[in-house]
């Protein structure tokens, strides 16, 4: 919340811009199914208490809808202000009548190679389930196909699976990222070994910082499943809960990926500057070899370029071959020495 405001004070917080939310509504049972668009909160208000199970998805955030909402549906203040701040970490709230648990979604941009997080907030009482997106778009579509068509148990079960259903497919979708990234962090550490630069490392280094994005996602998500298995609320079904004990399953796999690509990381940055020690190490030993080499040359250059008139090879016909054959046999000897001692 914004500093020096009071408790349930609504301010969106976030990266996004405040949108006119786009408000869809399902509504479904084994039987029946219908879905539409509505552009008025009064328009869904009729939908509660209803013996059907009903998906209220509103994409985009501002504080004129959410106030709306929660005048219509009697939300607790508290819940509204962790709704327009998207900046929460996962966690779940029971309340009185309802249940509200925020996750964050993650979506890869293959342009800029990156994990894009959106927060999905979700309210679960005994018929409705309201979700809450800060953008239009979403990776629920399958989820959405399966009620359409009827397909799996979905449409058999109530709004607890419903919500299941919403957690799972967030879960499902971590694995797609971590693959992903598994595959961009198996090309650094091949660019790495054969030729690594200053790019590497940047890469590296935005590979680290996505790998924290994803932890700050994952890792609180195990508690909110956890709790949301124990709830003593009448929302989750006895039935339900053991496919909440199969998605805390999922999320403690991606949570073990992370780790494991986060060591992986900074192994890389060991690996990154023991490869830039061992070039410079490497161009050092060549200079040293070739100063090395030179010193002698140099000591016999230096001696007949004194040009002392009693230097007996000044007036020696011969002298300048001769003083050329001596250091090219230096140096050949000086080439052998090092080549027998694996300097070179």
């Amino acid at each position: 919340m914004k500093a020096g405001k009071p408790p349930g004070s609504l301010v969106y917080v976030g990266d996004q811009e405040a949108l006119v939310p786009v408000i869809d509504v399902i509504d479904y049972d084994e039987e029946n199914y219908s879905e539409r668009r509505v552009e008025d909160i009064s328009d869904i208000v009729s939908y509660i208490g209803k013996p059907t199970v009903t998906w209220i998805n509103i994409s985009g955030l501002n504080e004129e809808i959410i106030a709306d909402i929660g005048e219509s549906f009697h939300f607790h203040p508290l819940l509204l202000e962790d709704i327009l701040n998207t900046e929460q970490r996962p966690k779940m709230d029971e309340y009185d009548g309802y249940a509200f648990f925020i996750l964050k979604m993650l979506t890869y941009d293959d342009e800029k190679e990156e994990v894009e997080t959106e927060q999905v907030s979700i309210i679960l009482n005994d018929d409705v389930v309201i979700s809450f997106q800060e953008v239009e778009g979403d990776i629920f579509d399958p989820l959405r196909e399966r009620l359409r068509t009827n397909k799996g148990i979905v449409r058999k079960n109530g709004a607890d699976y419903l919500a299941y259903s919403l957690v799972d497919t967030i879960v499902d979708y971590y694995f797609t990222i971590l693959e992903k990234l598994g595959d961009h962090i198996e090309a650094l550490e091949d660019e790495l070994l054969e030729n690594p630069s200053t790019e590497t490392i940047e890469k590296l280094h935005r590979m680290k910082r996505q790998m924290i994005t994803l932890r700050k996602s994952i890792w609180p998500l195990r508690e909110v499943i956890s709790k949301l298995e124990r709830s003593g609320t009448g929302f989750i079904k006895d039935t339900t809960r053991i496919y909440l004990r199969d998605v805390y399953d999922h999320t403690i796999q991606a949570i073990d990926a992370v780790e494991t690509y986060r060591d992986l990381l900074s192994g890389m940055l060991d690996i990154y500057l023991s490869s830039i020690s061992n070039r410079m190490n490497e161009i050092m030993k060549v200079l040293t070899i070739i100063g090395t080499i030179f010193i002698p040359l140099t000591f016999v250059a230096g001696v007949y370029g004194m040009n002392f008139k009693y230097m007996p090879e000044l007036d020696w016909r011969l002298a300048y071959p001769v003083i050329w054959v001596v250091m090219i046999v230096i140096t050949i000897i000086m080439i052998i020495y090092f080549r027998r001692k694996k300097w070179l």
